[in-house]
């Protein structure tokens, strides 16, 4: 038997104390990966070889795909197809409502990152040093580009141009059609930070403690900003001001057509996870153990809420509830407007997935090796919850 609610049920501060959990699917190793609700399926891969396809009202396994390493980026899900890369070097397509294997693609080693899908292509980075162009409905190889050390940075596609961040300290603008270069700028480090692109800029981060501002059509170095330390984290672009953490521990403000800087913040911890801006406030989680919510404009701090241990992914924001998952082991909804924690669940282990809100359920994944489900009346069914055949 299953118990639930209408899945179109708003979870909003008034009500979000009283969440339950809705089920949980426990997987065989811990989940990093965030969760992707697509279509009224929960999408997510593990460390366990996995990548999982639940149903998302009642946590029932619909498929699960086993490749021949962990996965630890968020799947990419377009048009009904499901694209993961694995650290078995190889990226799988799948049909996403039954999941049967479409094509798979060897590269030479690990994928850590998200591909993206544009025009019927699927871009992907590789850590053997290449930036793959497949054909989203065969998997053959369109062309491939060889740079000189691996890709970590997931790739951004933009008016025929894909762009790409290596760790041999460049970034590349690629044709999206040919694959042949139309620029590329070196910067003084390694570059794990992918590209954001907006207003034909390409801002990108990299270990030389640098945040960069490229021409888009050219490579022209348009600005760059000393942030202290190495940057990890994507940038986040709002109504002309790029937003970006540092590991030295400060949330920057830049205007992002001069590089100047609006303002700053200094946590007390590196923040190497993306800002989130909402309603004309920037979220960003430190690993100083506290969450920030800052003033988009000023900078000013509207509050902080500090957990038991540090905090590695973005935050989520819906309905005036920001989500945030902790190192100790919490998964937290705060209140958008203020320093409250309006809800906590207590997981056995460190959270660094960040959450997905659908239809009126919270989704997140945990070092545990579960996949927690919250909203507003508990789904009970004995065929939930038995992880791995």
């Amino acid at each position: 038997m299953v118990q639930n609610t209408p899945n179109n049920t708003v979870i909003y501060p008034a009500n979000v104390a009283s969440l339950k959990r809705a089920w949980t699917y426990r997987t065989g190793d811990a989940i990093e990966s965030s969760p992707m609700v697509v279509s009224g399926v929960v999408y997510t891969g593990s460390r366990d070889h996995h990548l999982y396809a639940l149903d998302a009202r009642t946590g029932k396994k619909l498929w699960s795909y086993r490749t021949g390493g962990a996965i630890y980026a968020t799947p990419t899900v377009v048009d009904d197809v499901v694209y993961a890369g694995s650290f078995d070097a190889t990226l799988s397509a799948l049909e996403a409502r039954t999941g049967m294997l479409l094509w798979r693609y060897a590269t030479g080693n690990a994928i850590e990152s998200s591909p993206a899908v544009a025009d019927g292509v699927v871009y992907v980075g590789s850590t053997d040093h290449t930036l793959y162009a497949l054909n989203v409905d065969t998997g053959d190889r369109l062309w491939s580009f060889e740079s000189s050390a691996g890709i970590q940075s997931s790739p951004a596609v933009a008016d025929g141009i894909v762009y790409v961040g290596s760790w041999d300290h460049n970034v590349y603008a690629l044709d999206a059609t040919t694959g042949a270069r139309i620029w590329s700028y070196t910067t003084g480090d390694r570059i794990s930070s992918s590209p954001a692109v907006a207003d034909g800029v390409v801002y990108i981060g990299s270990q030389d403690h640098l945040l960069y501002a490229l021409d888009a059509g050219t490579g022209e170095k348009l600005w760059s900003y000393q942030t202290g330390k190495i940057v990890l984290s994507s940038p986040s672009i709002a109504n002309g001001v790029v937003f970006i953490g540092s590991h030295h521990g400060a949330l920057l403000a830049l205007d992002a057509r001069t590089g100047s800087k609006r303002w700053s913040f200094t946590t007390g911890g590196a923040i190497d996870s993306s800002p989130l801006i909402a309603d004309e406030v920037v979220y960003a989680g430190s690993q100083d153990r506290s969450i920030y919510a800052l003033a988009a404009l000023t900078g000013e701090k509207m509050w902080s809420y500090t957990t038991g241990g540090i905090i590695d992914s973005s935050p989520t924001v819906a309905e005036g509830i920001v989500y945030t998952g902790s190192q100790d082991h919490t998964f937290y909804a705060l209140s958008a407007q203020a320093c409250e924690k309006l809800w906590s669940y207590i997981t056995a282990g460190g959270i660094v997935s960040s959450a997905a809100v659908a239809n009126g359920v919270v989704y997140i994944g945990c070092n545990d090796h579960n996949l927690y489900a919250f909203n507003q009346m508990y789904f009970w069914s004995e065929e939930l919850g038995k992880g791995v055949e």
